[in-house]
This record gives structure tokens, sequence and C-alpha cells, in this order.
């Protein structure tokens, strides 16, 4: 017989199937994402369409163009996540035309996830950098512990 879940345990399921696996290869592109929206957020950078502006100009000279559906697929995680809330402004110049901007909700559990995401990017740092020693006999000057 199946078991039947309550909509409290559906709940805590999902906030753990979003938690990253630190055993994983690298960091996905969604995880990636959120620390720059939330670092946007802390920078008062604040609405969907900059932020996907905003994003794409950051990442250019890298050869990264994230692409408009994660973006917002990464931000309505932050959202259900309990970090980020939208509030509707009306748009500046305007009578009736508004812009919705997001805001912490939750700046702890943003600070978590921050941090959580620092000590995945330095175990994915690592991992490239022995690669790059390993097959290519250079090293990129990086030691292990060093963030």
């Amino acid at each position: 017989m199946a078991k039947v879940l309550t909509e409290k345990q559906i709940k805590a399921k999902k906030e753990n199937d979003r938690e990253r696996n630190p055993s994983g290869f690298m960091l996905k592109q969604r995880a990636f994402l959120k620390l720059y929206m939330i670092t946007m957020t802390e920078q008062k950078r604040l609405y969907g369409f900059r932020l996907l502006e905003e994003l794409r100009k950051e990442f250019k000279e890298h050869g990264y163009k994230p692409n408009s559906s994660e973006i917002y697929k990464s931000l309505h995680d932050l959202l259900d996540d309990g970090i980020l809330e939208q509030v509707e402004k009306k748009k500046e110049g305007t009578d009736r035309q508004k812009v919705v901007y997001y805001r912490f909700k939750d700046r702890q559990k943003a600070e978590r996830y921050k941090t959580l995401l620092k000590e995945e990017l330095n175990r994915c740092s690592r991992l490239l950098d022995k690669a790059i020693e390993d097959n290519f006999g250079q090293s990129t000057k990086r030691k292990a512990g060093k963030s």
C-alpha cells in the first residue's frame, strides 16, 4: 500500500530535495543563479527583467548566457523557499503600470544558503584546479583550504 504524505511532509521533502548534495560533481546552474540573485537583491537590483539583463551582462565575457526560463525558475524557487517575496510598485512616470520587485522575506535563510553555496563553490574550484594540474601540469596557485 502506498504511503500518503501530509502537506507538511511534502513541503519538508521539497525543501530537502532542493538542498545541495555535496557529493555531486559540480554546482548546478539553478543553485549558481540563486546565489547571484540573493547577492543582487542585497545590492538592490530587484526586478525580474533587470536580474536577467544583469546576469547576462555579468557572465558574457565568460561565455555563459543564462536563459530566461532558468532565471525565472531560480527566482520562483527563492520565492517558494521563503527567501524572497514579491512587491508590486507603480512604475515611475506612469499612472497605471506596475513593476514587480523582489525583496528579502527571510534574510537569515538567504545567508544560510549563501554560506552553503560558498562551501560548494570552494569544493568545485578545488576539483577544477586538480583537473587542470593533473591533466595539463599547470598549477592555478589556489590552495585547497583558501577561498
